[in-house]
């Protein structure tokens, strides 16, 4: 390429894949009082950001994460994972920032840092809200290829192959440009313990919504937070007819 190029990966803490999630007493959210890690389809997004610094050496990776002060334990993941630099916007309850504020929170982060290319993942495993990367391409009116299964950049272009409902559909796009991550798109790799160490020293810079002049007030309001009810078991029948009849008069499904 003829010149760097610049690639924001924004970047959840959520709670980790492996937990079970339960609601807490006072049924307002879950129970966060529990492990929390990146979010999976983020950590695709900073393998991806890495991949393409591999190919072209002079990119630089900015991991941007919007949340509690924990949040800069993902940031530390995501220089460990090679990104270059990162920036942390604190937000006091990060349980109440909705995909809408997260969304003008990295516009404003865009504006000052120039990507060409912003990764994020297509959805976080917490909320599956499948919105932020689709409401910031429209924020600054970049284009967008969201569910990303293969990427290339060349010189001012990004070639993008994503999933859709009838399979694969290949579009090409001019840089600056909005990409979310699906589930095939890579494989994320671990970071190494002298990587890991080399992260404590990467430069990490603080932000707040105040300092950008965002205001991230929720637009939703949860009311209540319930389990799903739990599985009925089966029931064993001795014949077809008797099936038939439990399906009409019981299930009411026929």
């Amino acid at each position: 390429m003829s010149k760097a190029l610049r690639i924001v990966v924004p970047v959840k803490r959520v709670i980790d894949y492996a937990v079970k999630v339960r609601v807490n007493p006072s049924k307002t959210d879950v129970d966060r009082n529990v492990k929390h890690s990146m979010n999976p389809f983020d950590e695709i997004a900073v393998e991806e950001a890495v991949r393409i610094k591999e190919r072209l050496p002079s990119t630089e990776i900015i991991a941007v994460s919007c949340g509690s002060a924990k949040s800069q334990e993902t940031l530390r993941t995501a220089l460990a994972m090679g990104a270059d630099t990162a920036i942390h916007v604190e937000v006091a309850d990060d349980s109440k920032l909705q995909p809408l504020a997260v969304a003008k929170l990295l516009k404003a982060i865009a504006e000052e840092q120039k990507p060409d290319v912003i990764i994020l993942g297509k959805q976080a495993i917490d909320d599956d809200s499948n919105q932020t990367g689709q409401m910031l391409a429209g924020l600054l009116n970049w284009p967008q290829a969201t569910f990303a299964s293969k990427v290339e950049i060349s010189d001012t272009l990004a070639k993008v192959t994503r999933e859709v409902d009838g399979g694969l559909e290949t579009i090409s796009s001019k840089l600056p440009v909005i990409i979310t991550t699906d589930l095939r798109l890579n494989e994320p790799r671990y970071a190494s313990l002298p990587n890991i160490m080399k992260a404590k020293k990467k430069k990490l810079t603080k932000s707040s919504p105040e300092q950008l002049k965002v205001d991230i007030a929720p637009r939703l309001e949860t009311l209540k937070v319930e389990e799903p009810p739990k599985r009925q078991g089966g029931k064993k029948v001795e014949s077809v007819d008797d099936l038939i009849d439990k399906l009409k008069n019981e299930a009411k499904v026929l």
